[in-house]
């Protein structure tokens, strides 16, 4: 337990010490050309109030270019893509590049070719089921010329609505924000997400894009990130800022949460920073101690075994710490998400959030998933 509080304590520290990043006027016009990458499939509920957003950018039209890859999509996607097209927006058809061939990662294939036909030196990529801020790409433009950054992870944060699953998700989401943040800042490990993330285009170009990495399917974020990592050490950064934060969607049912986390965590022993790995193994033996106590705890108390009382104190002990340290990190993160309300549901989700990263780790390493109707090994 000292080793997880004494990390948690870190990251803390480390997002507090991280400055929020102020979109100030700029007296000088923006000059950064940005191609905006939106891979999309069966997203017929979501794409349009996504393509709203972007489209309706402070940043000027015709400094930046919006591609949205129709992955395969069986409904109306490609046409509600189509009806934007008045509003330059480009719909290419992954269709066209595969000729019919299976391929593990669809989502990078999709990337890769919208990459080729970008014309912006910025990437930028979110997910079809996002809403962006109306600054975002003027935020992301300004960050990117004040610190010559050649990889930019940004803010992300799921919509939150009365359901406990999707309150749970916020929460969990949440932390795991604050946590990339706080990694990246100082440079201890790097973690993103795809949702809201800029990238050079001569960078992607330079590591290779993600040849060495196609075969995974999931990572065509942080897989990515570690490969641009390695070459700019020091050219990887957070974007702390409020204007940048883009909302997305959670996931509607349980089994869809668990596809999504366990597509997450399938990654875990594929990155080259083994840093990462580590902090992963250490959050998962931990997780896996409280729950075999809980489950120890049960065990004597039911068949009145003497050590009942040890057990009942070792697990309600080590509950209650992680449930504290976690809290006190989690609290200057939901306010800059303005979300503080959502911590009064932590310690009901406490107990929930253990099984499931027990279980969602496991999976990951020996299970399959479905994502977007399709089965993952």
């Amino acid at each position: 337990m000292i080793p997880y509080s004494a990390l948690i304590l870190y990251y803390r520290q480390s997002w507090l010490s991280m400055p929020r990043f102020i979109n100030l006027p700029d007296n000088l016009a923006p000059t950064t050309k940005i191609t905006v990458i939106i891979p999309a499939r069966n997203e017929a509920a979501n794409i349009g109030a996504c393509l709203d957003s972007v489209t309706n950018q402070s940043y000027p039209p015709h400094l930046y270019q919006v591609l949205v890859i129709d992955d395969h999509s069986t409904d109306a996607t490609a046409a509600i893509i189509k009806s934007f097209a008045g509003k330059d927006v480009q719909l290419i058809s992954l269709k066209d590049f595969t000729a019919g061939n299976t391929i593990n990662s669809y989502k990078k294939k999709a990337i890769e070719i919208a990459i080729e036909q970008s014309t912006g030196q910025l990437i930028v990529t979110t997910d079809a089921d996002c809403i962006v801020p109306p600054k975002w790409l003027e935020t992301i433009s300004q960050f990117y010329k004040k610190t010559n950054a050649v990889f930019i992870a940004a803010p992300v944060a799921l919509a939150c609505e009365n359901t406990f699953l999707q309150i749970f998700q916020s929460l969990d989401f949440m932390t795991l924000q604050g946590i990339t943040g706080a990694s990246v800042y100082k440079k201890i490990h790097s973690m993103c997400n795809g949702a809201n993330l800029a990238y050079e285009k001569k960078a992607f170009i330079e590591v290779g894009g993600f040849k060495g990495i196609d075969t995974i399917a999931s990572g065509d974020d942080m897989l990515l990130m570690h490969k641009i990592y390695k070459q700019y050490p020091q050219g990887v950064f957070f974007l702390k800022s409020t204007e940048a934060i883009v909302q997305a969607n959670s996931m509607a049912t349980l089994k869809d949460f668990f596809n999504q986390r366990i597509r997450w965590a399938s990654k875990a022993d594929k990155y080259d920073d083994k840093r990462i790995f580590a902090v992963l193994l250490l959050v998962y033996v931990l997780n896996a101690w409280i729950l075999l106590m809980g489950i120890a705890c049960l065990i004597v108390t039911i068949s009145s075994s003497s050590f009942s009382k040890v057990f009942m104190y070792g697990f309600f002990s080590l509950l209650v710490c992680k449930t504290i340290i976690e809290l006190f990190f989690l609290y200057p993160v939901a306010r800059f998400f303005n979300n503080k309300i959502l911590l009064w549901w932590f310690l009901l989700a406490q107990p929930f959030h253990i099984v499931y990263t027990v279980i969602a780790g496991w999976l990951g390493k020996f299970g399959s998933y479905h994502w977007k109707e399709r089965k993952v090994k």
